[in-house]
């Protein structure tokens, strides 16, 4: 590992790049969950010539990266990540491309966080994400994952998305060329999403304001937004839901290490202090467990668990 290291360190001391780079740097630092092991080279690229030259960099030296938003949805194992970690902070542009007396299109870069977004619809009387307010993470990955509340969907105001190639290559995408489901879509992970387009209905900003407002009440009665969580652990499966299954078995307030399922909604984990991800995937797999055995249902993660174990 330690030569690993030296090298990953001599190549990206030799790159033509723009931004931070920083070495074995923590990713609990980096997650909402507040954990995860050292990634080899996290890296903030500054603009898209340092972007591409990163990732063409990494492919020829065939090293492994990871794209991050805002690690909302992700679950970093104790040991670690191997390569590196492409963050995407320095994109954050909303731009307004066109509108008419019915519609505005926006161009939105990928690492501009969801609910800022929600907040500049709200705030120009947009509507079309309404039910997306409290959603965190970044419109990248709120695309990638199809985010989703209350009737309210990315791909349903998604025009085009920009995207990058591993061969470093600019290219542009339809919404309607992407398969779209259950928190999920085709975009791949050898794919960077740089922005995307949208289109939003023009309303009072009233209107919009006041369902905003009404969506985010009714989410902090029925899930713990204050706290350290990964969002919802697992997936609903058909016509069921997960938080019900997961109360039903007796599990809400079951605790591992400094790992809680929340008593306010069961399928959300919170981080009560020092919780390891090893805790964490312990409590998934003891959950999982008493679900399958009560009710026959298998329940899929919907956080994404990433990294290594501890050696």
């Amino acid at each position: 590992m330690k030569n690993e290291n030296s090298r990953i360190q001599e190549i990206f001391s030799k790159s033509i790049f723009r931004g931070e780079v920083r070495f074995m740097e923590p990713m609990s630092d980096h997650t909402s969950l507040r954990i995860g092991g050292p990634a080899e080279v996290f890296t903030v690229p500054q603009d898209l010539i340092s972007l591409k030259n990163m990732r063409l960099t990494l492919k020829r030296e065939q090293i492994p990266f990871f794209t991050l938003g805002g690690g909302t949805n992700i679950l970093v194992r104790d040991g670690g990540m191997e390569g590196a970690v492409i963050s995407f902070n320095s994109f954050r542009k909303i731009e307004v491309l066109s509108e008419d007396d019915e519609y505005v299109q926006l161009s939105v870069e990928t690492g501009t966080p969801l609910q800022r977004l929600v907040n500049f619809s709200k705030e120009n009387g947009y509507s079309g994400l309404e039910g997306l307010v409290g959603i965190p993470g970044t419109v990248g990955g709120a695309i990638v994952g199809n985010a989703g509340a209350f009737g309210y969907e990315m791909k349903d105001v998604l025009v085009l998305v920009e995207i990058m190639n591993a061969e470093g290559e600019i290219g542009k995408c339809k919404a309607e060329k992407i398969d779209f489901g259950y928190r999920r879509s085709s975009i791949s992970s050898a794919e960077v999403i740089l922005s995307a387009e949208i289109r939003l209905k023009k309303d009072k900003k009233k209107n919009v304001s006041t369902k905003v407002e009404d969506f985010l009440q009714k989410k902090w009665k029925q899930q713990p937004i204050s706290e350290s969580s990964a969002g919802c652990v697992f997936k609903n499966p058909p016509e069921l839901y997960a938080g019900m299954l997961i109360d039903e078995v007796g599990c809400k307030g079951m605790r591992i290490g400094d790992v809680e399922v929340s008593t306010i909604h069961a399928n959300f984990f919170i981080n009560k202090g020092r919780a390891t991800a090893s805790d964490f995937l312990h409590l998934i797999n003891e959950v999982a467990h008493r679900v399958k055995e009560k009710f026959g249902v298998v329940l899929e993660p919907e956080i994404k668990i990433i990294g290594k174990d501890v050696n």
